[in-house]
């Protein structure tokens, strides 16, 4: 087998893959009505349907390519994978909600074990820089079409055949990924892994795992009672932790050296905030759409549309927008774009026509998608080749992060509030301002960095 014909079948392989992760953070939002209908779940059940898997998948991201380093990347790539497809069966036949959610979280196990695996697999194949960063488009751009198609083939399947299917699609697909990744030869674990962190794991599960649970369970104990505020210490001290630790060890899961690099920070800090508005919204509008205004699980995904439709286009400009007006300038002037179309969906009411808000979706849809590959080239530039790969796990944890918090914090505003559309309301005010936030912070990091910085990390895109 000749060197192409390798790349073709590793890319193919770990794009199938990386499609089907991508898509059940988006396709399941469609789904909730139905959810609760069968297995019988309240509002904070369905945030934890979303939030079991990318909170999971966000925990374990930076062990999984641990594991990668010790084990080899085909090894873990393809266990991961069949760890997701049996999650995903699970997820087709689960009896109750509580079966659903553990079945969810053994995606997001496999998701984290597969997704750093896929890189590096693809990162061995393509030595040439060219070749690598095409790979890496054509997988990442792959990525953001999963993303947009979620919500529209979410419905389509659920009116068709009913909610089930959309875990049970992801069975055979995986199947074929673990099939062609089998044909690639094994490769060697690293001559010097690192160490599995143990207790830097044990303390970034338990800091993410106790805020989503405090976020989640807030409005129905109230802020200030003594659950829910021992919980919130808790989980500071349980973050507090993590980062005493990460700065003891030789060889940290997250190397907090990396933070003190201006366009790092902000990369990791934007990318968080975007994930967080773009997911909280598909959150609270999938509700909206459904349990507010009646929609069918089909009319809703096709009531996303103006919103993902336009994610694939920002993502094929992307290259182009940065060459024309720098990192700095597009990442910025996605931002404000991003906050324009979240105060602009403000008017969303339960008897406000449709056609009145639909025009502020295409904003925060094209913002998503520019920002994405802006800030990921960005952040790769400002890292040694030899860190790429811890330094795409952070970016990663933290994008996965960024959506588990946001689906949380959205549930929590609807569950407080007198009716979905005004939790709606309180969420946008929230994303609009912390996109504001997400732009300053971008433009005065970029500010300290050289132009010859944004020169090479434009090139990553290319």
């Amino acid at each position: 087998m000749d060197n192409r014909d390798l790349q073709r079948r590793v890319l193919l392989a770990t794009s199938i893959s990386y499609v089907v992760v991508i898509l059940d953070t988006s396709i399941v939002n469609v789904a909730l009505k139905s959810i609760a209908g069968s297995l019988a779940g309240g509002v904070a059940g369905l945030q934890w349907v979303v939030n079991a898997y990318t909170l999971t998948f966000a925990s374990l991201l930076l062990s999984g390519g641990t594991l990668g380093d010790r084990m080899g990347a085909r090894n873990v790539y393809v266990t991961g994978l069949a760890c997701f497809t049996a999650a995903s069966a699970l997820c087709g036949i689960a009896p109750s909600l509580a079966v659903l959610i553990a079945a969810r979280i053994l995606q997001g196990v496999g998701a984290a074990l597969l997704v750093p695996a896929s890189m590096a697999l693809i990162n061995r194949v393509c030595s040439d820089t060219r070749e690598r960063a095409a790979a890496f488009g054509v997988w990442a751009g792959l990525g953001g079409v999963a993303m947009a198609a979620g919500p529209l083939l979410g419905g389509v399947l659920i009116g068709l055949v009913g909610w089930r299917s959309i875990f049970l699609l992801n069975v055979p697909i995986c199947f074929a990924g673990i099939v062609m990744a089998s044909r690639v030869a094994p490769q060697a674990p690293a001559g010097i892994a690192r160490r599995f962190d143990v207790a830097g794991q044990v303390s970034a599960i338990a800091a993410l795992a106790l805020l989503n649970i405090v976020v989640i369970s807030a409005p129905t104990y109230g802020w200030r009672s003594p659950i829910i505020v021992a919980g919130l210490l808790a989980a500071l001290v349980a973050g507090g932790a993590f980062v005493a630790l990460e700065a003891k060890r030789d060889e940290p899961m997250m190397p907090l050296e990396l933070f003190t690099r201006p366009a790092f920070r902000a990369a990791v800090f934007v990318s968080m905030v975007s994930a967080f508005t773009f997911y909280g919204l598909m959150f609270g509008l999938s509700l909206y759409f459904q349990q507010q205004r009646g929609y069918t699980p089909m009319l809703a995904g096709l009531a996303f549309l103006p919103l993902t439709v336009v994610v694939p286009f920002g993502s094929l400009v992307s290259r182009r927008a940065v060459a024309r007006l720098g990192l700095r300038t597009l990442v910025a002037g996605a931002a404000l774009l991003a906050a324009s179309g979240y105060w602009g969906l403000l008017v969303i009411g339960p008897a406000v026509p449709y056609w009145a808000f639909v025009l502020s979706l295409p904003a925060v849809g094209l913002a998503a998608s520019l920002i994405t590959p802006a800030t990921t080239a960005a952040l790769m530039a400002s890292v040694e080749n030899r860190r790429a790969g811890i330094a795409a796990g952070v970016l990663n944890s933290a994008r996965q992060t960024g959506a588990a918090l946001g689906v949380a914090i959205s549930g929590s505003l609807i569950a407080v509030c007198s009716s979905i559309a005004d939790g709606v309301r309180a969420g946008l005010v929230v994303a609009g301002a912390m996109s504001i936030a997400a732009g300053i912070v971008w433009w005065k990091a970029l500010a300290r960095t050289s132009g010859a910085g944004e020169s090479v990390a434009a090139g990553a895109i290319d």
